[in-house]
C-alpha cells in the first residue's frame, strides 16, 4: 500500500510540476505583452501625449500599427494641436489616409499661421491631393511655364493686324486650400493663361503696341479672373519671352490675290472659249447660207431655159446679159488686183 501512495503522490507533484511551468510560460508571455503595451504607454506619458493602456491594447486588437498612431499623436501633441485625437487618427487611418503626412501639413499650416482644420485636411488627402505639398506651395508660391515643355515652346497669337506673335508666360502661384478639393489643376490653369494671351494680342490694333507694353497683356489676363474654380490663386503673370513671328495677315492677303487671279483666268479663259464657238457657230452659218446661195445659183439656168421654152427671153437678150455678167467679172478682177497692190 505505501509504495501505491508514494506513486501517486510522485505523480501529482510532476503534473503540478508542469502546470506551473505551463503557467509560468503563459505568465511569462502575458507579461512580455503587458511590458509591450506599457512601454508603450509609458513612451507616450513621458512624451507629453498620455494615452490609456486600455486605449493601446485596443488599438493593437483592431490591427492598426500602434507606433504609427502613436508617433502621429506624439507629433501632432507636442507642436501644440491638441484637437487631434487618437480616434480621429484611427478613423483616417482606417479610411486608407495617409496620417503622418496630414500631421505634417497640419503642423505646417499651423506654424504659417494658414488656417486649417482636421476636416478640411483628411478631406484632401483622401481625395488623393499631396497635402504637405500644397501647404507647402501655400506658404512658398511656385511659378509655373505657360505653355509647359510638353505643349510647345511658344503660345501663338496674331494681332489685327495680321502679324503673328510667339510668347512665352511663367505664372507664380499658390494653393487655395479652400478650392483643392474638386478644383481644377494645373493644366487648367496654363490653358486658361494661354487663352487669356491669345485674346490679349488679338484685341492689340498693331503687334508694335505689345512689343512695346509686354505688360498689358498680363494685366488683361489677371483682370479675367483666370483663377475661379481651380486650386491655386494666381499671383502674377510676367512675360518672359515675346518675339515676332510671321505676317499671316500679307500671307492670307498674297494667298487671297492668287486665288482672285486664278478666278479672273478661269472667266477669261470661259468667255475665250464662248467667243471660239461663237466664231465657229457663225462660220457654220455662214457656210449654210453659201450653200442655199450656191443651191440658187443654180436654179438659174433652169430658169433661163424655161424662158426660152416659153418665148419670154431671146436670144439677144440672153447674150446681152452674158456680156453683162462678163464686165462685171472683170471690174471684180481688177478692182481685187488693186486692193492686192
Amino acid at each position: 500500500m505505501y509504495p501505491l501512495f508514494a506513486e501517486g503522490i510522485s505523480n501529482l507533484g510532476g503534473f503540478i510540476l508542469l502546470l506551473i511551468a505551463v503557467v509560468g510560460l503563459i505568465a511569462a508571455l502575458l507579461f512580455l505583452m503587458v511590458m509591450r503595451y506599457i512601454s508603450l504607454w509609458f513612451q507616450a506619458f513621458v512624451s507629453g501625449a498620455p494615452i490609456s493602456l486600455f486605449n493601446i491594447i485596443g488599438i493593437s486588437l483592431r490591427k492598426i500599427p500602434i507606433r504609427l498612431i502613436l508617433n502621429a499623436r506624439i507629433t501632432s501633441y507636442k507642436a501644440g494641436l491638441k484637437q487631434i485625437t487618437v480616434s480621429d487618427l484611427e478613423t483616417h487611418y482606417l479610411a486608407g489616409g495617409n496620417i503622418i503626412n496630414v500631421v505634417r501639413a497640419m503642423i505646417a499650416s499651423d506654424k504659417a499661421n494658414f488656417p486649417l482644420t482636421w476636416r478640411q485636411a483628411t478631406a484632401i488627402d483622401l481625395a488623393g491631393r499631396d497635402l504637405l505639398e500644397a501647404v507647402k506651395t501655400s506658404v512658398n508660391p511656385k511659378v509655373i511655364d505657360c505653355p509647359d515643355r510638353k505643349h510647345g515652346e511658344y503660345i501663338t497669337a496674331v494681332a489685327k493686324n495680321g502679324v503673328q506673335l510667339l510668347c512665352r508666360a511663367r505664372v507664380t502661384v499658390r494653393t487655395n486650400i479652400l478650392q483643392l478639393v474638386g478644383g481644377a489643376t494645373e493644366e487648367t490653369i496654363i490653358a486658361r493663361v494661354g487663352e487669356g494671351i491669345v485674346n490679349a494680342i488679338g484685341a492689340a490694333e498693331e503687334h508694335t503696341d505689345v512689343l512695346e507694353s509686354p505688360q498689358r497683356i498680363s494685366r488683361l489676363v489677371l483682370e479675367r479672373g483666370l483663377d475661379a474654380q481651380t486650386a491655386f490663386e494666381i499671383l502674377s503673370i510676367d512675360i518672359a519671352d515675346i518675339t515676332p513671328g510671321e505676317n499671316i495677315g500679307a500671307r492670307l492677303k498674297t494667298d487671297q490675290a492668287e486665288s482672285d487671279k486664278r478666278i479672273a483666268q478661269a472667266k477669261a479663259e470661259e468667255r475665250r472659249a464662248m467667243a471660239v464657238a461663237m466664231e465657229q457657230e457663225n462660220t457654220a452659218k455662214v457656210r449654210e447660207m453659201q450653200a442655199k446661195l450656191v443651191e440658187a445659183e443654180s436654179q438659174i439656168p433652169i430658169a433661163i431655159a424655161e424662158a426660152f421654152r416659153k418665148g419670154n427671153l431671146g436670144v439677144m437678150e440672153y447674150y446681152r446679159m452674158k456680156n453683162v455678167q462678163a464686165d462685171t467679172d472683170m471690174r471684180r478682177s481688177l478692182s481685187k488686183d488693186e486692193e492686192g497692190e
